[in-house]
């Protein structure tokens, strides 16, 4: 659009190896920002939401594209922009007003202006009365809304959140939200638009006029559409579950495309999920996939995820690794957002402690792929041993640091439960739990 604040083109992000092999953290991604709109940006973790909000706002250099600023740039810019951030990053030794003041300060602002422009914004946000107060005396909740002062002090154009209430209780964050709404609805915000990073398929469908939801490895667009519904929101009404359940559709189905509604309006190609290298583990625990397989279990044996998360009081990022979990291991299906148990997964559910290990073991064994190369690699060594290290540099070809040590972190876990091997810390090896050997008494036929 031609008024956009904000342009992405093709923006890329990846990080080459010393071997010189490339680890795609984000595929080539267009967006647009544009004033008037609060825009959200869902996806599991790991698919680069908070990559893609640091080159938006300047912070971080794509690989390859580029991010205009009003049609120019953004490098060669001071893109006015502000940021909150999840874990609040005050400074402990300032107090509220002179932790507002900061950016200010910084950016050359005579004392006397300053601290008029801060004293005012406290007041928008209901924090008069707290200028004095330290970081270390405040609540999480107050702690937040002195992030907010401090990012609209700046009076920036356009207002990004990364996660900006998910450390906080749920009364909390849900009052905080509803105070955002009303500064942004009555036009108390000195601010154009406002991009927020969440998890939290609810708080998206709550606040955002427009939605965006990526998928991971690497991370791409899967869908972009409007939320055409009036403010302030009902919870309760038939459209908003509908918007709900269709957002969480789309992220239990990695593998279904879904047309990038801008994609479509910028003229150009979307973003197609690119063939898997290798299969990603979701970071789940054995102890979580088993919970939530005797909740379906005891049920009617299937339940609509949306009411399951808000059964358990559980965000989106916490729910669908477990979810992605059970169907990658054949324990459950997944279709139009609704999980549904196994065979497979009931025998499971239904099993005592010790089977359940062998179950997990024979669905581990027919679906993992880097369990399978482990316990071949261990079942060919003459001493079914080998270093872990051997499996790092496997996941290494396909996954950034960060994300190798959480792959496998999660084989460790599920491979052990499953008892297909062992892991010695110490001398950093993975040894075969039951090696293929003769039984003792057919090897020693004396023992009888």
């Amino acid at each position: 659009m031609a008024n956009a604040i904000i342009v992405a083109r093709a923006v890329e992000k990846f990080y080459t190896q010393p071997d010189g092999n490339r680890i795609e953290v984000l595929a080539p991604t267009d967006l647009e920002i544009c004033p008037g709109k609060i825009v959200a940006l869902l996806g599991p973790s790991g698919s680069g939401k908070s990559t893609l909000l640091r080159m938006l706002t300047g912070l971080s250099a794509p690989s390859s594209g580029d991010v205009l600023w009003h049609g120019k740039p953004i490098a060669s810019h001071s893109p006015n922009v502000a940021i909150v951030f999840q874990s609040f990053a005050l400074f402990p030794w300032l107090n509220v007003l002179e932790n507002v003041e900061a950016p200010l300060e910084a950016k050359g602002m005579a004392a006397i202006e300053r601290r008029k422009r801060a004293l005012k914004i406290l007041d928008t946000v209901g924090l008069d009365g707290f200028e004095t107060a330290y970081p270390k005396e405040l609540s999480g909740g107050m702690k937040q809304r002195v992030g907010f002062a401090r990012a609209l002090v700046v009076e920036p154009e356009v207002l990004f959140m990364d996660e900006p209430f998910s450390a906080l209780d749920v009364l909390t964050a849900e009052n905080l939200r509803g105070e955002l709404m009303e500064l942004w609805l009555n036009k108390k915000m000195p601010t154009s638009a406002i991009f927020v990073v969440t998890h939290n398929i609810e708080e998206a469908v709550l606040l955002a006029d427009r939605v965006i939801v990526l998928g991971k490895n690497p991370g791409h667009i899967r869908a972009d559409f409007e939320i055409a519904l009036s403010q302030p929101r009902n919870r309760k009404a038939a459209a908003f579950i509908e918007f709900v359940d269709r957002i969480y559709e789309i992220m239990t189905q990695p593998d279904t495309e879904h047309v990038p509604a801008a994609a479509v309006q910028m003229g150009v190609a979307s973003s197609r999920s690119p063939k898997k290298k290798y299969q990603m583990l979701p970071h789940a625990r054995p102890g979580g996939i088993a919970g939530l397989l005797e909740l379906l279990h005891d049920g009617d044996g299937r339940e609509d995820l949306y009411r399951l998360a808000s059964r358990l009081s559980m965000d989106v990022d916490d729910l669908l690794p477990i979810v992605e979990s059970c169907v990658m291991l054949g324990f459950a299906t997944l279709k139009d957002g609704e999980a549904q148990i196994t065979p497979d997964g009931a025998a499971f559910a239904g099993a005592d402690i010790l089977n359940r290990k062998v179950l997990f073991r024979d669905a581990a064994l027919k679906h993992i792929t880097i369990l399978q190369c482990i316990d071949s690699v261990l079942k060919a060594k003459s001493d079914h041993s080998i270093p872990e290290e051997f499996f790092h540099d496997i996941l290494d070809e396909h996954f950034t640091q960060d994300e190798v040590d959480l792959q496998f972190d999660t084989a460790m876990s599920w491979g052990r439960y499953a008892e297909i091997f062992d892991h010695d810390p110490e001398n950093g090896r993975l040894i075969l739990t039951d090696p293929a050997t003769e039984p003792a008494d057919a090897a020693n036929p004396g023992a009888a």
